[in-house]
């Protein structure tokens, strides 16, 4: 019997000690740069949803390297803002208006005080200038960095998938279109022979 007590009583013992360290630990504190990065993706947010484009510069690096889902490659401000220009407000542009949500995967992978990396996806909505609205589920990789206690975007990339995406289902639908009406056709210019071998005859 004593033996039966000491063995409960030593893994109850082991029990309360393997309990206690848990019980007693907190969850650290969150690094603070992920509230100031959310601040500053809120103002970037805000401003694309405006069409600010000088807006949306104050957030991005000077230098700053931006790969759009076109895989066209924007190099500083004079270079977003040439691209922006021809794409949203130019005599050949083709997007009226442009909308987008974005989802970090996790919190930003910090690299000292003043470098981080944060990855994600994104629904973006286009109404173009024909007329149609395309929605848009991207992916992205933005580089960060602080400069003079305010984070910017130092480089951007942007993707989306290459075997399903809206501009890849409108290239699907306007080819089946394309063969049916071919098809039509053929049954038409067949139907128009025959008449007019008949009446030959």
């Amino acid at each position: 019997m004593n033996k039966i007590l000491v063995t409960i009583g030593l893994a109850l013992g082991l029990l309360t000690l393997a309990i206690l360290p848990t019980q007693g630990q907190t969850t650290p504190p969150e690094n603070p740069a992920h509230q100031e990065l959310r601040e500053m993706r809120d103002g970037l947010l805000n401003a694309m949803d405006k069409g600010d484009l000088e807006g949306t510069l104050k957030f991005l690096e000077t230098n700053v390297v931006i790969t759009w889902q076109n895989a066209e490659v924007s190099r500083g401000h004079d270079g977003v803002r040439a691209y922006y220009n021809r794409i949203m407000t130019g005599p050949n542009k083709i997007v009226n208006s442009f909308s987008c949500t974005i989802q970090p995967d996790e919190l930003t992978i910090l690299y000292g005080d003043n470098m981080g990396i944060c990855y994600g996806s994104s629904d973006e909505h286009y109404q173009l200038t024909n007329g149609r609205e395309l929605n848009v589920k991207g992916r992205w990789t933005v580089t960060l960095v602080k400069e003079n206690g305010h984070w910017l975007v130092a480089s951007l990339h942007c993707s989306t998938d290459l075997f399903d995406n809206v501009i890849l289902n409108f290239a699907k639908k306007a080819a089946w279109m394309a063969g049916f009406t071919g098809l039509g056709v053929g049954v038409l210019l067949g139907l128009l022979f025959g008449l007019l071998r008949r009446r030959a005859a």
